[in-house]
């Protein structure tokens, strides 16, 4: 009896520290989100790039070619399912790769593949996918940058790619495609609870000194600073 009463006493124990854990990390996201980095001062507004979101991930979108980089040379068309190469712009999304690849809807989610990717136990890939226009929305917010950020943005993303010995990127050769358009490339860095998807995003928006929050693992603290104010 005292056995059984000390086991659900270590049970609850470690029930209410986990929870209170939770609580914690809930409480500094939601906090921490809404403490704003500020743009930088710029006196040229010459590149537009976008902030998408499908709800829960947020997408870094550039145009695909200008006089600084065509990202066709590296991000194939030729890559994803439809071949088309009549696109305007690309969008970089960076995560767990096991998480993009073995989960294309959130019924598919196994334990097993949350628990790698809470505890970067897993690789990570860049998720890139071709546009043809973009509508601006509560989703979707456009932003215009210099010439000279959209270079710091640029080597952000590309600093997130494993390339090989000749210095190209390593396409993943897969069928887990979210569409037509799209196609995975391998990455450095490892997806945790901490470095999320979205702090991808939100770092790729500091380091070209736009808009951002202090940290937030989440899509809402990013959008939180273009939609709220």
């Amino acid at each position: 009896m005292k056995i059984a009463i000390r086991i659900l006493k270590i049970t609850g124990l470690t029930i209410l520290a986990l929870v209170c854990l939770i609580g914690v990390y809930l409480l500094s996201a939601y906090v921490l989100s809404r403490i704003s980095v500020d743009r930088e001062s710029q006196t040229q507004d010459d590149i537009p790039i976008y902030i998408l979101t499908n709800g829960v991930h947020t997408d870094l979108v550039l145009p695909i070619k200008n006089e600084q980089i065509d990202w066709s040379k590296e991000v194939k068309f030729a890559n994803t399912v439809s071949k088309d190469s009549l696109f305007e712009y690309v969008a970089f999304g960076w995560g767990d790769k096991g998480f993009y690849l073995e989960t294309p809807t959130w019924a598919d989610l196994k334990a097993s593949v949350a628990f790698k990717a809470a505890f970067a136990l897993s690789t990570s890939a860049i998720h890139a996918t071709f546009y043809k226009s973009l509508r601006e929305g509560s989703d979707c917010v456009k932003i215009n940058i210099s010439r000279e950020q959209y270079s710091r943005l640029v080597k952000y993303i590309q600093d997130s790619f494993i390339t090989d010995a000749q210095g190209h990127l390593m396409y993943i050769q897969t069928n887990a495609n979210y569409g037509k358009e799209d196609a995975f490339y391998e990455a450095k860095g490892r997806y945790n609870i901490f470095h999320t998807c979205n702090t991808w995003a939100n770092n790729g928006l500091k380091s070209c000194g736009q808009k951002a929050s202090l940290w937030t693992p989440f899509d809402t603290g990013i959008f939180y600073q273009y939609t709220s104010k």
